[in-house]
């Protein structure tokens, strides 16, 4: 299987890339985990600590990359912990041999423990201090988080799909169209603003308080977005984890208690985005080494039960905050 989006990025090409801004790397080129992207952590001559991350081809316009640039430096200048590209040469975004990349600080930390309502509290602070400065003016460039993008396209992908077993095709899309007929129907942003668009623990490093990195999927969506990825455990726990963030979020800006509705929607709309994502990527030599259940009967068995839970969870009563207690 060829990786025909990175098929030229060697080591030499690497080297050459970072010699260009002229970072010298003494340490070897350490492999992180993305997989959209190629990114890899390494040591200078002056013993700093980077992080190159190559993007891959023909996926970003360089607008919408520099814009993803702009947001994060805008965060770090307003004191919030994002990590942003680094600027060299009078500029955040490089090429080199056709591959374009960015240098970014390496930053080191534990992982955000989504349990841990003292830590959901600093979330809720931190993304409440994001979306408001997001809120300030909108994106040009980057893309919405809406029903065609993550539902519509999604499924045409998965209907022309090879890794969908042909005896479970009929009871797959049997339970995901109307799934994706109640999500359409739930779904509304009348109030988008610049989101993190990806935030999940994995994009959250804890050195006394979070770190934030990875904008790769930054767009305008519902503010909800940035925040039901740290909701887990079951409804009553999720209740508890909401009412957390949202007091925490609103000591820096209003949310719109509207959007609670658009939790389990969004829910539904990642689980259909990414399986056509990972569906896309299979020719990517990277994809099915990390994900080789993805080709199996049963991780395909597995998902039309998920469907079904998923669509059971659309037709309940939208998670609320508790009346306060006077």
């Amino acid at each position: 299987m060829t990786d025909f989006a990175f098929a030229g990025l060697g080591p030499d090409t690497i080297l050459d890339a970072l010699e260009s801004c002229g970072i010298y790397p003494q340490s070897g080129l350490l492999a992180l985990n993305s997989y959209e992207n190629r990114v890899y952590q390494f040591q200078d001559d002056e013993r700093q600590r980077w992080v190159v991350k190559f993007y891959r081809p023909n996926r970003w316009s360089n607008q919408q990359i520099l814009e993803e640039h702009a947001f994060a430096q805008e965060l770090a200048a307003s004191e919030i912990p994002m990590v942003a590209p680094t600027v060299l040469h009078g500029t955040t975004l490089h090429e080199a041999k056709g591959y374009r990349f960015a240098l970014f600080p390496s930053v080191g930390g534990r992982q955000f423990e989504i349990d841990n309502l003292d830590q959901l509290e600093w979330m809720g602070r931190f993304i409440g201090r994001i979306h408001r400065v997001a809120h300030s003016r909108p994106f040009e460039a980057r893309p919405t988080l809406d029903i065609n993008a993550y539902l519509t396209r999604p499924r045409e992908i998965l209907v022309n799909s090879s890794l969908l077993p042909a005896h479970l095709q009929t009871a797959f899309f049997a339970i995901l169209d109307p799934l994706i007929k109640l999500t359409s129907e739930l779904y509304h942003c009348t109030n988008p603003i610049r989101l993190h668009g990806d935030c999940h623990p994995g994009n959250i490093l804890w050195r006394d308080g979070p770190m934030f990195v990875d904008l790769d999927d930054c767009r305008m969506g519902p503010a909800m977005q940035d925040l039901w990825m740290m909701l887990s455990g079951d409804r009553h726990q999720q209740q508890l984890q909401l009412e957390t963030l949202i007091e925490a979020y609103e000591e820096f800006h209003d949310f719109d208690s509207s959007q609670f509705a658009l939790i389990e929607p969004l829910r539904a709309m990642r689980m259909v985005h990414y399986m056509a994502w990972l569906s896309q990527r299979w020719e990517d030599p990277a994809f099915p080494r990390a994900f080789p259940w993805f080709a199996e009967d049963k991780y395909w068995e597995g998902q039309i039960l998920a469907l079904k839970e998923q669509l059971a969870a659309l037709q309940e009563p939208p998670l609320q905050l508790s009346a306060p207690v006077w």
